[in-house]
């Protein structure tokens, strides 16, 4: 059997068992079936990708099954292999699994264990799906199972409220990227007369320059065909306008949050640009379109999340900040470092999920960082994860010396965007350094709140249950969607609530050392074969457009521009401890001094309240009106008035029907009577 078989549906086999099975096939068995599934992807998908990396493989394609034949569409279910698939094969499948393993401990009291791994295994079936795909049917079929799987993750302890909600939210939201993907999949091939995805790229220059007729006007027919595709990519990565189901997405489990929304799911769209990026470096208008919803989103993000102060929530705005790098990158046409700012992200953004969790899991689930403080001491392997995750994301590092995997991949995005030499290019690239400023201030004040200072857990009701619990007295973490842990307390008068914070367990920090590996080494390792003039075009073989000019003209920017990521990851991170150990009453005068703008900006920008008043407020006075229409007339009329009708009839009947002989006789000889006088009349 192909390894790529196995890859692929060893998650989708396990998944099964696991969800069939449920209770009765019992939690550790669940575990062991789904987890040793992703590990058994994962070591067959490295080999895979050091061949392409060593360049002793070739691009082949798998036949699974004939899928569709119907006229003139016509294909196949096929695994497509090659340096694209190969790099996002491991992404997936070394996240899942280290989600998968450190899930054993995160969610160890949790009763409905089959069912939450069963949901983690299909997500990463799914993701696997979308990425071998070879034609764009097949592509979508992966696109909405991500999208059903994150559903069900989200909305895992469906007891809570707000979980629920927000599981929907991230479904609709969706929904309306995919209307956008579905109509770019119906246009491509209308215009193409295939869905195959090789087919397609081999004929995009023959549709360049061509016009069609879309919403009463003429366009550009590869313009009008890549804007609707990313659409769908806003969507599914939270690009700016359809950002907000992100943040809320938190509301699933902490490793939830580390597989979908920092590692896989939210790079879908990412991989969908590249993968046609012949289609779009056709489209000029397209390619400005992505670099700048892209540049928006990096900004737009960061600032929100300096202001947040929820743990998960900064690490999510602070995804979907990077992921706006990422398509950037794509626009500008650096295809190649925008692949490499994915493949470290999946190292330090799962790292930071998961190493939030490991403080959360510690604090009882208290997630608001005000409540934290010296955890450093307690809780020691888990800041060190963390640290190092914080130095991945802020890009420490120089040229001369190297530096941590950030460091390579946004620093490259950066200066691929100013290359680029268009006014378009250098705004992408400032608003990158802009957010690569904010994101050294959001980062370390994280870690400053977090780590560093007096323990503030006195005022925090979840302390407060953990010590009230201790004396004697249960609570039911579950029915707030929270998996109680055991925690060490004692009867200290230091300002701790008599609260003892533990590190997690082993099973929790084996991923967070692997990934700590790759938040440090990652970028140095591959930065020669992702972005190098030299290794890159060998490594990609033509599995994405690599413009050798555009990584030759980065390479001669000015030291200023080449050092301007490094100097404002300084002033970020001096920024924080000023304000947040050094002088921390800054924050609350600035706020005071600065009222509306940190008003706008911590209520992210008002979009959740805009969306509300134009589309969920409308949407439901227009569904009163179409009800209290329906009530009235359809039923009123239809069902309802038959219904009238009879009662009515059944009630006058009702009243002839006395039951006395005499009366019948009556009605009988009225009847009689009545009859003849008819026959005598005629």
């Amino acid at each position: 059997m192909h390894p790529i078989l196995i890859i692929v549906f060893a998650p989708l086999v396990a998944s099964i068992i696991a969800g069939l099975g449920n209770k009765s096939l019992g939690k550790v068995p669940a575990k062991v079936i789904t987890t040793g599934g992703l590990f058994l992807s994962c070591l067959l998908s490295w080999p895979i990708f050091l061949s392409f990396l060593h360049g002793t493989a070739e691009p082949s394609v798998t036949p699974v099954l004939e899928w569709v034949r119907s006229g003139d569409m016509q294909f196949n279910w096929e695994l497509r292999v090659d340096t694209l698939t190969a790099v996002m094969l491991v992404v997936i499948t070394s996240v899942s699994s280290l989600v998968h393993l450190y899930s054993w401990g995160y969610m160890d009291e949790e009763p409905d264990q089959p069912r939450f791994f069963a949901y983690l295994s299909l997500f990463t079936f799914a993701m696997l799906m979308l990425v071998t795909a070879n034609n764009l049917v097949q592509m979508f079929f992966g696109w909405e199972g991500v999208g059903l799987a994150s559903y069900l993750l989200i909305g895992f302890w469906f007891r809570k409220p707000s979980a629920g909600a927000a599981a929907i939210k991230a479904f609709v939201v969706n929904r309306v990227g995919d209307l956008g993907f579905m109509l770019g999949i119906f246009g491509v091939f209308l215009v193409f007369n295939t869905v195959s995805i090789p087919e397609i790229l081999a004929h995009a220059h023959d549709y360049a320059g061509s016009t069609i007729g879309f919403l009463g006007f003429r366009a550009g027919t590869l313009t009008v065909l890549c804007l609707l595709l990313f659409i769908g990519a806003m969507g599914k990565s939270a690009q700016l306008g359809l950002h907000t189901w992100l943040p809320d997405a938190m509301e699933g489990p902490t490793p939830v949050s580390a597989l979908i929304h920092a590692a896989t799911m939210v790079t879908a769209g990412v991989f969908m640009v590249c993968r046609l990026s012949p289609l779009f470096v056709e489209s000029e208008t397209a390619m400005n379109f992505v670099t700048f919803i892209g540049a928006a989103t990096c900004f737009f993000a960061a600032t929100i999340g300096t202001t947040q102060w929820d743990i998960k929530r900064v690490i999510a705005y602070s995804t979907c900040s990077q992921l706006g790098y990422m398509f950037f990158a794509a626009g500008v046409g650096a295809f190649g470092p925008a692949m490499f700012h994915l493949f470290t992200h999946a190292f330090f953004k799962a790292l930071l999920f998961l190493g939030a969790g490991s403080v959360i899991h510690a604090m009882h689930h208290e997630q608001d960082m005000r409540y934290y403080g010296g955890l450093r001491k307690h809780i020691p392997l888990t800041f060190w994860a963390m640290m190092f995750g914080t130095l991945a994301i802020t890009g420490v590092g120089l040229e001369e010396i190297g530096g941590f995997a950030g460091f390579y991949s946004k620093d490259a995005i950066i200066e691929a965007a100013y290359a680029k030499g268009t006014g378009l290019g250098h705004f992408a690239a400032w608003m990158g350094i802009i957010a690569a400023l904010l994101t050294s201030f959001y980062s370390w004040r994280l870690v400053f709140l977090t780590f560093f200072g007096k323990p503030r857990w006195n005022q925090s009701e979840h302390i407060q249950h953990a010590v009230h619990d201790s004396h004697g007295h249960g609570h039911d973490d579950h029915t707030h969607g929270h998996d109680h842990h055991g925690h060490h307390h004692a009867h200290d008068d230091d300002g701790t609530a008599g609260y003892h914070p533990h590190e997690s367990p082993l099973v929790m920090m084996i991923p967070l050392a692997v990934l700590s590996f790759g938040a440090i080494f990652a970028g140095a390792i591959f930065t020669h074969f992702f972005v190098g003039i030299e290794g890159a075009p060998e490594f990609w073989r033509g599995a994405l457009v690599f413009n050798k000019e555009l990584a030759e003209a980065a390479e001669h920017l000015p030291t200023g521009i080449k050092l301007a990521p490094f100097f404002v990851m300084v002033i970020g991170l001096v920024t924080a401890w000023v304000c947040y150990l050094k002088v921390p009453s800054i924050p609350a005068a600035f706020v005071r001094t600065f009222k509306p703008l940190h008003t706008f900006i911590y209520n992210k920008w008002f979009f959740d309240e805009l969306y509300d008043f134009l589309f969920v407020r409308t949407a439901f006075a227009l569904g009163k009106i179409f009800w209290k229409g329906d009530k009235a007339i359809i039923d009123g009329l239809g069902p309802d008035g038959a219904a009238r009708v009879v009662a009515a009839g059944s009630a006058g009947a009702k009243k002839i029907q006395s039951g006395f002989l005499t009366s019948y006789a009556l009605w009988m000889l009225v009847g009689l009577v009545a009859a003849v006088t008819w026959v005598l009349k005629h």
